[in-house]
């Protein structure tokens, strides 16, 4: 049986895509009979791994998501002339599909990258069939009129402008693929790829036939690729390395499980290797019509497989494994259906992966052991000849010796990776042993830092505290100094208001005596005339006014001790 294939090639994103299967034995021109949107009248034993998935394998290095139009495909391709497009210009899906190309082709390339982004972005929404019946109903008439032209030859679509191209596969395909940003594939692919002279699987892109081949399958199939679609279905997925792709020992042609099995292609049948009589769980490829024997090859797929899978893709593929042989009539077939199951429920209470595939792998050895020993009953009542009977001891002893190599190997096997494991687990103990040394050795360093902080903080608020009884004493100080200038200050102001109020007190008696000498040198030489005339008015207003202002001077002393005193 061959092993599980590894997908030639795959790209980094991960999204879903939309896939009409390949016309039977049509022409290019005639609609292909199945596509994403009557998956739902598939049957309901359909598997799902039949779904056509973007790959997952990020690792490789010639994925062919790199854009690589060509230098001159660009230059033909760039518009020479640039003028504004209203939205009134924009083009409709079903204009590019039923209009001619030249025409279209002239019209996209005067129209910006954001309306030739809509258009895309709006054929990617039917694709995805978000809007249910009208979105369905809508594809379908763009995929007729598509497949229904005549003109769209490959000297023709040479000359389509590459978004129309990405359109007009996308719409014959079904693949949203095509239309993704960041999809690049050179023009010429897309004609091939149109014109089902290509594979529509990005990640594989061979040329058809791939690898030359002639069958009856490849020859009469548009589009049909053998390296990576199911002989059945026509689709192809990505779950490599999985019990869900058989390939036949014959043709290498590959098949889902699930169509085999929902076909009748699964199923007990006459065993390849011991002969009439004995019956075991079979693979019938379709295209070869030819029978592989099925426990070996789940016995190659977990032997080269397994060791990839996490312990819930294990668990999918012992479920898958016991899928295949729960119809099997054969004991072999209904003690690995048995054995898959109790390893799930081994499984669920915590057993690992290891243990489990290990398990398996002994099981499936057990059953070729016991088919040998069958086959050696059946015939021990048969006289044989000496030669035989050597030839047959060989052979058995070269099986018992393979069998002892291989179950060595695993024990080799199993050795290193348990002392690689030990290894590592030496390494990783001396890693945190010195993580801890360094830890330690950084934690004494911290504590050294936070008691010297400390001692710091401490001398830090002893100064506080002495700056702070300073300043208290210097406020202490400074409120003395304040009451005693205050009090100087008030003593030198009663000090100048009495020295002050002496000096205009002097003045006021000088004043007064002046006064009182001119009044009694006016009234003696004014006497006799007084007596005469009887008096002057002017004389007694100007004694008057002297009297006032002897009394003035007299009430400021007062008013002056009044303030002494207080």
């Amino acid at each position: 049986m061959l092993p599980p294939r590894q997908h030639p090639r795959s790209v980094g994103l991960q999204t879903s895509l939309s896939l009409a299967s390949s016309d039977a034995g049509g022409s290019p021109g005639v609609q292909e009979p199945g596509s994403n949107f009557d998956q739902g009248n598939d049957s309901a034993t359909e598997s799902a791994s039949s779904r056509e998935t973007w790959p997952v394998e990020t690792n490789c290095s010639d994925a062919m998501m790199v854009k690589k139009v060509d230098k001159e495909e660009k230059e033909c391709l760039e518009p020479q002339v640039i003028r504004r497009v209203s939205r009134a210009d924009k083009l409709s899906l079903r204009e590019i599909a039923r209009e001619r190309v030249e025409v279209i082709s002239e019209k996209i390339m005067v129209m910006p990258d954001e309306l030739l982004e809509e258009i895309k972005s709006e054929l990617r929404l039917i694709l995805e069939a978000t809007g249910g019946s009208q979105h369905i109903e809508e594809f379908l008439h763009l995929q007729k009129l598509v497949q229904g032209r005549v003109d769209l030859t490959a000297k023709t679509l040479a000359r389509a402008h590459r978004v129309q191209l990405e359109i007009f596969v996308a719409i014959k395909t079904g693949i949203q693929a095509f239309l993704h940003p960041t999809v690049s594939i050179p023009q010429s692919h897309l004609v091939e790829i149109f014109l089902y002279k290509r594979c529509r699987n990005i990640a594989c892109q061979s040329a058809l036939p791939a690898d030359e081949c002639r069958c009856e399958v490849c020859t009469t199939r548009n589009g049909f690729c053998n390296l990576c679609m199911c002989v059945i279905c026509n689709k192809f997925d990505f779950e490599v390395n999985t019990c869900r792709w058989i390939g036949c020992d014959m043709c290498s042609h590959w098949t889902h499980t699930d169509c085999a099995i929902r076909v009748g292609q699964i199923g007990t049948g006459q065993s390849v290797k011991s002969g009439a009589g004995n019956t075991e769980m079979l693979f019938r490829c379709q295209a070869c019509n030819r029978a592989s024997e099925l426990l070996g090859w789940v016995k190659d797929v977990f032997q080269h497989c397994a060791p990839g899978w996490d312990r819930e893709a294990l668990m999918k593929e012992l479920d898958f494994v016991g899928k295949i042989f729960r119809l099997s009539e054969d004991p072999k077939g209904r003690k690995l259906y048995w054995k898959c199951g109790d390893l799930i429920e081994k499984m669920k209470s915590g057993a690992t992966e290891s243990t489990a595939c290990r398990m398996l792998l002994l099981f499936l050895q057990e059953l070729e052991i016991d088919t040998t020993k069958n086959s050696e009953t059946e015939e021990a009542g048969h006289l044989i000849s000496p030669q035989e009977a050597c030839n047959r001891i060989a052979e058995v002893v070269q099986e018992a010796v393979r069998k002892m190599e291989m179950v060595a190997e695993e024990k080799m096997r199993m050795f290193k990776r348990s002392r690689l494991a030990l290894e590592a687990c030496d390494r990783e103990l001396e890693e945190k042993a010195r993580e801890v040394t360094e830890l330690k050795m950084e934690r004494q360093r911290k504590k050294q830092q936070v008691e010297e902080l400390e001692s710091i903080v401490r001398l830090k608020q002893a100064e506080a505290e002495m700056f702070q009884l300073k300043a208290t004493e210097a406020r202490q100080e400074a409120e003395r100094l304040q009451s005693i200038a205050l009090a100087k200050s008030e003593k030198a102001e009663q000090d100048y208001a009495s020295l002050y109020l002496k000096r205009r007190l002097d003045e006021a008696e000088a004043e007064k005596q002046y006064l009182f000498e001119k009044i009694k040198l006016q009234e003696s030489q004014r006497a006799p005339q007084g007596s005469s005339s009887g008096g002057d008015p002017s004389q007694m207003l100007m004694y008057c006014k002297i009297q006032d202002l002897l009394k003035n001077v007299y009430n400021v002393p007062g008013k002056a001790e009044g303030q002494q005193s207080k």
